[in-house]
């Protein structure tokens, strides 16, 4: 149940749990109570063997990998669930999410199948890397105003071979249908709003999405090249009509024109905002790569262009613009800056990987299997969620040298601190541990006769696997923008 302050009840925290435990369907006690283990360890997690040492963890220090490596998860059913607690919401009640992809890299598990080339950012002298592992597109909910937190609805592992465009639409579609038959989303409710970052092709998301009530921003490149509307055809003029209007080439000032809409916001973070927008341009789109499949006229899909500058940055960087676009034209002053400050928010999604990964563990086990690592990380999204419902409910342990804050304030790190003492007031699904033995194994001197089976790293990309035997495209030095949508 809802409260007034916007946090939920132990009844919901309970609800949780409880279908949390149903839907795990093999190994499903072992599972819990490594769930239960990661919320209340001291610290970071280190590793999953240690986490038999917290006195929540009542088995073995083996049970732990072979949970996750003979357990199952209904996911659809868990998918289910994350999707019918509380999910936050932005300004005027709206629904934002955001989705990204972030990497757990496996350079060195040469046994392990199904590893493709992750980019990464900061390795050896701050240049881009790929380095093998298993990518994830996660998708999140946003709340108003500046924070850490954020509501995780899915994960999906990109197996080698998938387009990142193609699993995302179909990541997105199955989110808005879960959300919308849990009640989440209903008729004449605001449109849920996808934030998406320039890695994505937003034009084509709109399309593939335009039967639900999806709205698509997405950061553009600063050297695309947009069209806009095509004249009207003269009387008595022959020939096909024109499809497209002029270039709108974001590195051409000249070719801008006046914008519909500019605003000027002061922010604290940020200094002053400038924001201009253009409307009904679209991209020019050709038969290759997402298109070549297409059968007929490619369509003309319209939408508003943002341009946003701000005078400095947090970090002391210098600023530089910022483009982007949104898949719906005629928007308002105040729409507008929406939109830009939705953006902002887009990056809240860090913090949550920065949570999954340096507190919770999320990439520290050296598991062997994809499917293991598709069990880990929903156990550990499935705890994330435990955080989230008891953020108003756990009482606030904090250090000496921090400062008090308000319950609905605290940071997920936080809000786990004071788990433990929170748990013995929820439901406890898992059942007494049976005793046994451990296998003896292989004897001691006896070497292994069936060596694990080694995997090469997939190269293929999505973008030239329809042809794997094309090469890089060198990389221009051309400082013109592109001629191309």
């Amino acid at each position: 149940m809802h409260h007034a302050d916007g946090g939920v009840g132990v009844g919901e925290l309970c609800g949780f749990r409880r279908e949390f435990h149903g839907c795990l369907t093999r190994r499903a006690d072992a599972l819990f109570e490594l769930a239960d283990a990661v919320l209340c360890a001291d610290g970071p997690v280190r590793s999953v063997a240690e986490l038999s040492l917290v006195a929540e963890h009542r088995r073995g220090h083996g049970s732990g990998y072979a949970a996750l490596a003979q357990g199952r998860v209904d996911l659809d059913r868990l998918r289910c669930a994350v999707a019918s607690v509380s999910v936050p919401r932005a300004a005027g009640g709206r629904l934002v999410l955001a989705v990204d992809v972030t990497c757990w890299l496996r350079p060195e598990a040469h046994t392990s199948p199904q590893r493709v080339l992750c980019h990464t950012y900061g390795r050896g002298k701050d240049t881009h890397i790929m380095v093998p592992g298993w990518p994830y597109s996660v998708i999140v909910a946003l709340e108003a105003g500046r924070g850490s937190w954020t509501a995780p609805l899915d994960a999906v592992r990109l197996a080698p071979g998938d387009d990142a465009a193609t699993v995302t639409a179909g990541q997105v579609r199955g989110v808005v249908d879960r959300l919308i038959a849990a009640g989440q989303w209903r008729p004449g409710d605001p449109e849920i709003l996808l934030v998406a970052d320039a890695g994505y092709d937003g034009p084509r998301l709109a399309h593939v999405l335009a039967d639900l009530p999806v709205a698509v921003l997405v950061r553009m490149r600063s050297d695309r090249v947009l069209r806009r509307p095509a004249p009207p055809q003269l009387p008595g003029t022959l020939g096909r009509p024109r499809r497209h209007g002029g270039e709108f080439a974001f590195g051409d000032p000249d070719s801008w024109g006046e914008p519909e809409v500019t605003t000027r916001t002061e922010t604290r973070l940020y200094g002053s905002a400038h924001v201009r927008a253009w409307d009904r341009l679209h991209p020019r789109l050709t038969h290759r790569i997402a298109w070549a499949d297409h059968t007929g006229n490619l369509p003309i899909l319209e939408g508003t262009v943002v341009r946003l500058e701000v005078a400095r940055l947090p970090s002391g960087a210098i600023p530089k613009p910022v483009w982007l676009w949104h898949s719906r034209t005629g928007l308002t002053t105040d729409e507008v800056d929406r939109l830009w400050q939705a953006f902002l928010r887009r990056f809240d999604i860090e913090h949550t990987f920065r949570m999954l990964k340096q507190t919770l563990g999320w990439t520290t086990p050296k598991l062997r299997s994809p499917q293991a690592a598709d069990r880990w990380t929903w156990l550990l999204l499935a705890a994330y969620t435990q955080l989230r419902l008891a953020r108003g409910l756990a009482a606030d342990l904090r250090r000496p040298w921090e400062k008090p804050v308000a319950a609905q304030t605290l940071s997920p790190a936080r809000v786990r601190r004071g788990f433990r003492n929170l748990r013995p007031h929820l439901a406890r699904p898992a059942g007494v541990p049976k005793p046994s033995r451990p296998g003896p194994g292989r004897p001691a001197g006896v070497p292994n006769r069936q060596p694990t089976t080694r995997h090469d790293v997939h190269t293929v990309t999505s973008a030239n696997s329809r042809n794997p035997k094309r090469g890089k495209k060198a990389k221009s030095s051309n400082p013109r923008p592109r001629r191309t949508g």
